[in-house]
C-alpha cells in the first residue's frame, strides 16, 4: 500500500516506518495516525516481520499532534471526533516488539507515540518534552499517564507543568530512553537491534513483551503470577527445547516460532 504519510520498508525481518510530513516537523494528525495504525497491523500480520522500527527524520521524530486540525473544534467536536483514539487503540496492541527510534523534536504527541513503543533509542540531538500547557491543554495520549509511570511523579508533574524540553542523556537517566546512539548512525543502530531481536523466538518475544508490560500495568503480586505461568507455559513450545538444546550443545539456537 502506498502511504500519504508514511514511508514503509520491510529489509529481512525488520519494518522499517518513518513519519514523512517534513512540511509540518511530522506533527501527528488524523491521516497519519490512521495510516500508522494500519501499518502497523499489517506489520504485525507479516509473517516475514519480527520487529518494527519507528522513526522521523533527523530534524524530528514528532513536533506534537497538528494544532491546525484541532485549534477551532468545540469540546463536543474533540469528544465525537476523538482523533486519534481508534488509531492509538490498534497501535497499543501490536503483538511484535516495537522500537522508537528518536532524533529531533519529540513533543507533545510525538512523545506520546513515541511512549507506545516497547523502548526508545535516543540519537544524541533528541528532545523530548510535554508542552501541551504552553496551549491551554493537556495532553491526551499518556503524556501524564505513561510518563508519569516511566520516570516518576516528580519528573512528569514537571515536564507537564513548566512544557520544558528534557534533553537525551537527561532522558536516559530518568528511564524514558534505553540507550544514546550517536545521530548519524540512529536508524542503522535500531536496525541492529531489531535484527537481533529478530533472532529470538517469536513466540517467547511476544511472552516478554506481555510480561513486561504486565508490571508497568498492574501491582506486583498479580504481574509476579502473570510472569510464573508464562515461564511455565513456555515449556510447551519446540522453541524451549531447542534454546535449551542448543545452550547445552554450545550452538547457536535455530527458532522455528512453534
Amino acid at each position: 500500500m502506498t502511504y500519504e504519510t508514511l514511508i514503509v520498508e520491510v529489509t529481512g525481518h525488520t519494518c522499517l516506518i518513518r513519519l514523512n510530513r517534513p512540511e509540518a516537523m511530522n506533527a501527528l494528525n488524523s491521516v497519519l495516525m490512521r495510516e500508522l495504525a494500519h501499518a502497523m497491523v499489517a506489520a504485525d500480520a507479516n509473517a516475514q516481520v519480527r520487529c518494527i522500527v519507528l522513526t522521523g527524520s533527523d530534524r524530528a521524530f514528532a513536533a506534537g499532534a497538528d494544532i491546525r486540525e484541532m485549534a477551532d473544534k468545540s469540546y463536543i467536536e474533540m469528544v465525537e471526533a476523538d482523533l486519534y483514539g481508534d488509531a492509538v487503540e490498534l497501535i497499543s496492541r501490536i503483538r511484535k516488539p516495537v522500537i522508537a527510534a528518536v532524533a529531533g523534536f519529540c513533543l507533545g504527541g510525538g512523545c506520546e507515540l513515541a511512549m507506545m513503543a516497547d523502548f526508545i533509542i535516543a540519537a544524541d540531538t533528541a528532545k523530548f518534552g510535554q508542552p501541551e500547557i504552553n496551549l491551554g491543554i493537556v495532553a491526551g495520549l499518556g503524556g501524564t499517564q505513561r510518563l508519569t509511570r516511566v520516570i516518576g511523579k516528580a519528573k512528569a508533574m514537571d515536564m507537564n507543568l513548566t512544557g520544558r524540553f528534557m534533553d537525551a542523556v537527561e532522558a536516559e537517566r530518568a528511564g524514558l530512553v534505553a540507550r544514546i546512539v550517536p545521530a548519524a548512525s540512529l536508524v542503522a543502530d535500531t536496525l541492529a537491534i531489531a535484527t537481533k531481536i529478530g533472532e529470538k523466538s517469536m513466540v517467547t518475544a511476544r511472552a516478554v513483551k506481555e510480561c513486561v508490560n504486565r508490571a508497568a500495568e498492574s501491582h506486583l503480586r498479580e504481574g509476579l503470577l502473570f510472569e510464573h505461568r508464562m515461564f511455565h507455559a513456555l515449556f510447551a513450545t519446540e522453541d524451549q527445547k531447542e534454546g535449551m538444546s542448543a545452550f547445552l550443545e554450545k550452538r547457536q539456537p535455530l527458532f522455528r516460532d512453534k
